[in-house]
């Protein structure tokens, strides 16, 4: 007669859960070996007892073990995650498809198309869609006028500050080139003058006009005198011929 099945759970009898965990981890410990020997397997086991005491068995050693379990749960989650992320880029194509399909289809409905699948009420709907539609249009193309018009407005008051400020400028400079032709016109009068009196003083010197008089004088006299000297000289001529009488 065999034995009776065991029940799996907790022992609680602290004595037989030692028993029990001595001879399963001497028979643990002795599959995995002889599982590594006859299927030339890489084989690796870490225990902990309940009192925190380490049991182990590599093939190899734990730590190879350990790193070829991390490199190969790391290649896995990598594979996982990339299917799982082509799936997910799947649905999302597909569902991207079938909205791309309706709204070619109510654009074609917009434009007058393929109506025929319709009744009467789709055809309500689609008028009510047109017409809100239309006025939404209207009433952006309303607005861009509005801005524009505005836009243009602003533009004109500025050219015309601007043609303002051009026009006092110029005005400006007008007055500064009348005042400086007035200054030219002034300084040419002014030396003008100047150039007459001083002419004038230097014709009409009182001392020129005397030295000038008494020259003039004095060559009178000259000629005067050389006149009366001229009987003079005939006379003494005179006495000095002796008589031929």
């Amino acid at each position: 007669m065999g034995r009776g099945k065991i029940e799996i759970k907790r022992i609680d009898n602290a004595t037989s859960r030692q028993v029990t965990f001595s001879k399963r981890r001497s028979g643990l410990l002795k599959k995995a070996k002889e599982l590594a020997i006859l299927c030339d397997a890489e084989v690796g086991l870490i225990v902990f007892s309940s009192t925190g005491r380490l049991y182990d068995f590599a093939s190899t050693s734990v730590k190879s073990v350990i790193e070829r379990y991390s490199e190969a749960k790391e290649d896995h989650h990598q594979t996982m995650s990339a299917s799982a992320e082509a799936k997910l880029w799947q649905r999302e194509a597909g569902s991207l498809r079938q909205q791309l399909h309706n709204l070619q289809e109510h654009h074609r409905q917009l434009l007058g198309q393929q109506l025929s699948g319709l009744d009467v009420k789709d055809l309500q709907n689609l008028e009510n869609k047109l017409e809100l539609s239309l006025r939404n249009i209207r009433m952006k193309k309303d607005q861009l006028m509005i801005d524009q018009i505005q836009e243009l407005n602003r533009k004109g008051s500025l050219m015309h500050r601007e043609n303002i400020e051009l026009y006092n400028k110029a005005n400006l400079v007008r007055q500064e080139n009348i005042e400086l032709q007035r200054k030219v016109i002034a300084s040419r009068t002014v030396s003008r003058i100047e150039m007459q009196v001083y002419g004038h003083g230097i014709n009409d010197h009182p001392a020129s006009g005397t030295a000038r008089h008494s020259m003039d004088t004095e060559n009178e006299d000259v000629r005067v005198n050389l006149e009366l000297s001229q009987p003079q000289s005939a006379q003494r001529d005179k006495s000095e011929t002796p008589s031929t009488g």
